[in-house]
């Protein structure tokens, strides 16, 4: 029987989602988790990879066990768990259903302080020691986004994407108090594609870069060409659609 699990996670303790050597992950946990709990081996495959310190409100993965699950499960994932990883549900689902490639779409938001925040360093972009961004000139570039659906620019160089083509649906900049929140959903995202983003807008937001010079950036499909990413601990993974 395949189950779907939905939690989130404070990125800021992992090296990423996904479980790599010699660090720790939050699929790590998670696994290790399951498995205790359950008295079997439990492998996971989650909706996606988040990148070290990248947080994650809204997250799912599917395993499978022919065991029927105890009713507290969630409960005693939880008392396990660190106080970084919370379950949110567990449910049956169709075998064909996968966390990964059954997804229609992906939205995540970026949060940027526009003022010193002791209480929000790990969890945005600190910028209130640098240059007043202009809102209006991002969102101006926001709508450039949707004309392509190549992203090359915004990937991490040597990544093993087998295609940069993403649909993006949504991108905007909302100022919140005295911070800055971006959304950008897509039907997929390439490695480090966001940070890559937001990075470039905050140089349109600046002025280093014009609204219009987007349209280049993108064409010419060259990492090197848009701006530096920005720094991880301000990007939230939020929600991950499925035709349920």
């Amino acid at each position: 029987m395949r189950y779907f699990i939905e939690f989130s996670y404070n990125g800021s303790a992992y090296f990423g989602y996904q479980i790599q050597p010699k660090q720790i992950s939050v699929q790590e946990e998670l696994e290790k988790a399951l498995s205790t709990i359950l008295r079997e081996p439990i492998k996971t495959t989650g909706a996606g990879r988040t990148d070290t310190g990248v947080h994650a409100k809204k997250m799912f993965a599917h395993f499978e066990t022919n065991q029927l699950l105890p009713e507290n499960l969630i409960y005693k994932l939880n008392s396990f768990l660190s106080e970084h990883i919370a379950i949110k549900r567990i449910f049956k689902v169709d075998d064909d259903m996968h966390a990964r490639f059954s997804a229609t779409y992906r939205t995540y938001e970026y949060y940027i302080s526009l003022e010193k925040n002791p209480f929000s360093k790990d969890s945005s972009w600190q910028y209130w020691r640098q240059e007043t961004l202009n809102i209006n000139l991002m969102n101006e570039a926001c709508k450039i986004l949707f004309e392509y659906d190549d992203f090359t620019s915004f990937a991490k160089l040597h990544a093993d994407n087998k295609t940069n083509i993403c649909k993006i649906y949504k991108a905007e900049w909302e100022q919140l108090g005295n911070q800055l929140r971006f959304t950008i959903s897509a039907d997929r995202f390439l490695r480090n594609m966001v940070r890559a983003i937001v990075g470039t807008m905050v140089e349109i937001g600046t002025g280093k870069i014009a609204s219009q010079d987007l349209r280049r950036i993108i064409e010419e499909k060259y990492r090197n060409s848009a701006g530096v990413s920005a720094p991880a601990q301000g990007l939230f993974l939020v929600d991950v659609g499925y035709d349920f």
